[in-house]
């Protein structure tokens, strides 16, 4: 199931670059400034952090960067990989130091290997990351250490340090981070070295004591939301070893370099744990397929290459996700009855397992058997109800089956549980387009351009929605809720201007 994006940063060329990061970095340095000395006087937070920036002004300063990287990516619209991100990274941070828990999250459709964490609860991947990590756990270790930068809040640490002009760098470093996360990695050194000119690993790096902190208690984490230590180590020497003959390392080593004492300390405090037995999840193997597929290039060669897999499986979990990727690989070679041939089993076995359920009415959807896909997850949603990948899933075979007014009204009503998702409101407003709601075209529209940034877009589409909803004599209730959206609106470009 895949939305048609924006593609304005498909190819960025080399002045898009230096745009966007500076206007990031400009930004950022605004925000941190003016943090500093509106706050120099304030007393200390309790913790390791003094006044400097407040958990409050932490996430501002994420939500501010989350637009921009919202802006400048190509992201994944998978509700499936989306929901498991959502739900590995919660259950981690549930057993986490956050105290903090307002989360968002991001996946960059890039094969680059990269994750990054940034102030206010911003979590991003790369598809990349489903791609190396093998296991579970090891992708575990990796959001594991990643929230552990937030929660032991090393950006605000490092603003803190930076207290004695160097607030300018503190933003760089920020900026770089958006650069890191939306590009591959010689776009990324060429936009910082076109803006700053200073080495791309120091920018990117946060200082050793910080990395090996992350480790420490992110492994912890991993202990206690029940995922096995060891992966951490595991996937540190896979990437040691899958960089040894490389001409530049991945991105994601840049910015936390792996070195021979790094692994030896996260393999040392696997056996300090208690012993006991850990299961590897079916769910994320299922959702490395589906990153797998979507990358093969020859579609023909990886259906053979995904039944050798299945062939040479050992043991029923690996038979099972071995069975998924091969489902995926023939749905990514149009090989639609044979997909659904090779599913059919697993349903039976599992039938109520969601991911098997949104992969089938995705099979059934691409066969233009909308309707059966229809009727198959009404059955599924009342089990689950408000489930994202259900819900979405249900609204696209609605869409395909050319029900563009039942399909506008799911979609609205989920928005209601993800305001903030900025795909979402984009589909919404493709579909309120085909249903002929031109006021809620409008109205959606705007709340997507919010979500990226663009504040002034967002207020010509409320008042285009404004217009016409005065001119088609509508309640003064419709009228009256879009004007305080436009104050909203208003209200966050001052306040933007201000800060520039």
């Amino acid at each position: 199931m895949k939305l048609t994006l924006l593609k304005r940063t498909e190819i960025l060329t080399s002045s898009k670059w230096r745009a966007v990061l500076f206007a990031g970095c400009f930004a950022l340095a605004m925000i941190l400034s003016e943090n500093t000395f509106s706050q120099s006087s304030l007393p200390s937070l309790g913790d390791r952090i003094s006044g400097t920036v407040s958990l409050d002004q932490e996430y501002a300063m994420g939500q501010r960067f989350l637009s921009q990287i919202r802006r400048s990516a190509t992201t994944i619209s998978d509700p499936l990989l989306t929901g498991y991100l959502e739900s590995v990274t919660y259950k981690l941070a549930s057993r986490s130091q956050l105290t903090d828990h307002r989360l968002s999250f991001v996946i960059i459709d890039s094969q680059a290997l990269n994750a990054f964490a940034a102030p206010g609860g911003i979590i991003g991947v790369n598809t990349g990351l489903f791609l190396n990590a093998v296991t579970e756990a090891e992708f575990a270790s990796v959001m594991a250490h990643e929230i552990s930068h937030v929660s032991q809040r090393h950006f605000a640490r490092g603003i803190d340090e930076a207290q004695s002009g160097r607030i300018p760098q503190m933003a760089a470093l920020l900026a770089s981070v958006m650069v890191m996360a939306t590009s591959e990695a010689g776009h990324g050194a060429a936009a910082i070295s076109a803006v700053q000119g200073r080495n791309l690993e120091n920018q990117l790096r946060f200082s050793r004591s910080n990395e090996a902190e992350a480790d420490r208690i992110g492994q912890n984490t991993m202990v206690s939301a029940g995922f096995d230590p060891k992966g951490m180590s595991d996937l540190f020497e896979r990437l040691i070893a899958i960089n040894r003959f490389g001409r530049r390392p991945p991105e994601f080593l840049l910015s936390h370099p792996v070195t021979e004492s790094r692994i030896a300390d996260a393999r040392s405090r696997v056996f300090r744990y208690p012993n006991q037995e850990y299961k590897d999840n079916l769910e994320y193997q299922f959702a490395r397929a589906r990153v797998e597929a979507r990358y093969a290039e020859d579609k023909k060669a990886y259906v053979e290459e995904r039944i050798t897999r299945l062939e040479n499986s050992k043991g029923e979990f690996e038979k099972t996700s071995n069975a998924y990727g091969l489902v995926m690989a023939l749905w990514g070679n149009k090989q639609y009855k044979d997909a659904h041939t090779v599913l059919e089993p697993l349903l039976s076995k599992d039938p109520n397992r969601i991911s098997l359920a949104v992969t089938q009415s995705e099979i059934l959807t691409s066969q233009n058997e909308s309707r059966q896909a229809i009727s198959f997850l009404d059955r599924h949603l009342q089990i689950n109800p408000g489930n994202h990948a259900l819900t979405m899933a249900y609204a696209n075979a609605l869409i395909q089956n050319r029900d563009y007014s039942a399909a506008s009204k799911i979609i609205q009503r989920h928005s209601t549980s993800r305001p903030d998702d900025h795909q979402l409101w984009y589909l919404l407003a493709e579909t309120q387009g085909q249903a002929g709601n031109i006021s809620e075209v409008h109205q959606a529209r705007a709340e997507y351009f919010r979500l990226i940034g663009d504040f002034r877009r967002a207020r010509e589409q409320l008042q285009f929605a404004l217009r016409i909803e005065i001119d088609g004599d509508s309640s003064p209730a419709i009228a009256a809720r879009i004007r305080e959206k436009i104050n909203g609106i208003e209200d966050l470009q001052l306040q933007l201007q201000l800060r520039n």
